[in-house]
């Protein structure tokens, strides 16, 4: 899957790391205070960028994502989500909505991560609704990239993890 016509390009920064390249390296700290690098991991990863803690579309991909994480551990998926909001945001709602992946903060430098993978919206101050499959050596092996008002299918998700093989 490449970009939907619903992004914004000319919000981004940089255009979105693209399928095939290495994925940037990066350390960012939990809703729980620890640092999470999991690119360097050496296991595959789902980074899923979302722009707003709380809202009612993050809300919704993220709980979706809690429903079927047990399909991920399974394969062995590292699952981080991803925002601009602080660790405190954060953990405030991975304990409302029960949450058990990572949830990392991207808040200082703010953004510095979504910029780097291209999907940072310098119009909302936010991460773009991007989603990026990232195989253990560090190819990302596929993305999904929605506007910042449509929601992203969890099973556009699942049905990714194939391309890891």
């Amino acid at each position: 899957m490449g970009i939907d016509q619903v992004v914004d390009l000319q919000a981004l920064t940089v255009p979105p790391v693209a399928e095939g390249s290495h994925a940037p390296r990066f350390t960012l700290r939990s809703q729980h205070g620890e640092d999470v690098a999991p690119i360097a991991a050496g296991r595959p990863a789902l980074l899923v960028f979302f722009p707003f803690a709380f809202s009612s579309i993050c809300s919704a991909e993220l709980l979706d994502l809690e429903q079927y994480h047990g399909a991920f551990k399974a394969a062995d998926v590292h699952v981080v989500a991803i925002s601009c909001d602080p660790v405190y945001a954060l953990r405030a709602m991975a304990d409302a909505d029960d949450l058990t992946f990572s949830l990392v903060s991207d808040f200082w430098p703010h953004g510095e991560v979504a910029r780097t993978y291209g999907c940072f919206d310098d119009t909302t101050g936010a991460a773009q609704r991007s989603s990026f499959l990232v195989r253990p050596d560090g190819e990302v092996c596929w993305s999904l990239h929605r506007g910042m008002a449509e929601r992203r299918s969890v099973q556009d998700h699942l049905d990714a993890l194939p391309r890891l093989a």
